[in-house]
């Protein structure tokens, strides 16, 4: 009898090879049994196999099909995509670029100093500086909520940042609720911290704070201002109720506000201070290539969020957190942001032009959108379609924690391309959608 790692292996090698292409189809396993000659139930665990190694997606009533190109075991949305249009890494430049490089040209000319270059070029802690938690407090505060420049410290980046929350709240082996669709970086982050993630449901507010009190977690990671895939937000009477469950649980959260800056509301940390941790960066609001991460922590979890980020290494550069701290100070980054926050509701028309008709949800001030798309559609095989057209575009397994159901849907982020490329791309998929798979010869 044929072993099924072997049998396996010959299935692999032909869809690195190219043998059998995105989207393609295998044969039912009682056909792939008879072929080779072996009993269904080894037929099954060869393409199990080939599921665990991320490299073809089932589903039941329709048969077993091979993944999008894009195979890595690394979380997706890892890296920008090498399609020639990238609708899948929101990698959000500064608006007018080049032109508005000259506001950043006196933050570097102050570096060249001598007092300035020396001071950058030390070694820095978590807490950074006090001008630079002075400066942070102004661009964190929103909607009439300001945090303590004492409760603020500093990571390299946004995903350091809630690595080192994450780190700091949940021990080895224990459970963090997270939405059911949820940021993938946090899937990857909690695998490698040893830390299991518990899938909460959603509705059209947000996560139900129900679900929170029946899963019971260690703790709770939560986007509730334009969360990503989704682009919900949560009203206040949702936050205050969540808020409540977290005093009644006596559990901590990590608030990821990364994409707030778009939406001006009060974080979810202006309900429950004592026991949220909030998490940000420049990355989305500025730059990614000039970016910071920031955290507020409150009194009697700052120390175990410091000791996090120290044994991460995930302390913020010097030479980046005296540039970045003059840019707050001046209003550089207020004046990005404004300007994006501008951007974002332009590009999000464009894409709502675009995909009229259609099933397109998220708010129409963010950076991205959910798009469920029309039968018979999968998420995995419109990928596939997608690229050889040259558009990256993110399934909806990509957030789909655990066993959660993914649905056939996408998340289109809008932010990177220029935008008469967005709209030609964006055209290409509507266009796309309104064909069939079977249009595509992919199934």
């Amino acid at each position: 009898m044929s072993d099924y790692r072997s049998l396996a292996d010959a299935v692999a090698a032909d869809i690195v090879a190219g043998r059998l292409r995105p989207g393609e189809r295998l044969p039912t396993q009682r056909r792939f049994a008879r072929v080779h000659g072996i009993a269904i139930s080894t037929a099954g665990r060869v393409y199990q196999e080939l599921t665990r190694r991320g490299l073809v997606v089932g589903e039941v009533g329709r048969g077993t099909y091979v993944r999008a190109a894009r195979t890595r075991p690394e979380p997706a949305l890892a890296e920008p995509s090498q399609a020639g249009v990238d609708l899948e890494l929101n990698i959000s430049l500064p608006p007018g670029l080049p032109e508005s490089l000259d506001e950043l040209r006196p933050g570097f000319d102050r570096l060249l100093r001598a007092d300035v270059l020396a001071e950058a070029l030390r070694p820095t802690g978590t807490a950074g500086t006090p001008a630079a938690r002075a400066a942070a407090t102004t661009v964190l505060a929103r909607a009439g909520w300001t945090p303590d420049p004492a409760t603020v410290s500093f990571a390299g980046n946004g995903r350091q940042a809630i690595a080192a929350a994450v780190s700091a709240l949940v021990d080895v082996g224990g459970t963090l609720g997270v939405e059911s669709l949820t940021y993938p970086a946090v899937k990857g982050i909690a695998a490698r911290l040893g830390v299991m993630l518990v899938p909460l449901p959603c509705d059209e507010h947000g996560l139900l704070p129900g679900a929170v009190r029946d899963a019971r977690p260690d703790a709770l990671y939560v986007q509730p201002t334009l969360h990503n895939p989704l682009g919900v937000t949560m009203p206040e009477s949702r936050r205050l109720e969540l808020a409540g469950v977290l005093r009644e649980l006596d559990i901590a959260v990590v608030e990821d506000t990364i994409y707030a800056f778009l939406r001006e509301e009060v974080p979810l940390a202006a309900y429950a201070p004592e026991r949220t941790v909030l998490v940000d960066s420049l990355s989305k609001r500025f730059s990614p290539g000039l970016t910071l991460g920031f955290l507020v922590t409150p009194a009697g979890l700052d120390g175990r969020v410091a000791a996090a980020l120290r044994s991460g290494g995930w302390a913020p550069p010097g030479f980046t957190l005296v540039a970045t701290t003059h840019w707050m100070e001046d209003g550089t980054v207020a004046e990005v942001q404004q300007r994006k926050r501008a951007d974002a509701v332009r590009r999000s028309e464009i894409v709502r032009r675009a995909l009229d008709g259609f099933d397109v949800r998220g708010d129409p001030r963010a950076y991205h959108c959910w798009w469920e798309l029309p039968q018979p559609w999968r998420a995995d095989t419109f990928v596939a379609a997608a690229v050889r057209r040259g558009i990256a575009v993110s399934p909806s397994g990509a957030f789909a924690v655990g066993r959660s159901h993914a649905p056939s849907a996408v998340r289109l982020a809008i932010a990177g391309p220029d935008p008469s490329t967005l709209e030609s791309a964006v055209r290409v998929l509507a266009s796309l959608a309104r064909a069939t798979p079977e249009d595509e010869r992919v199934e």
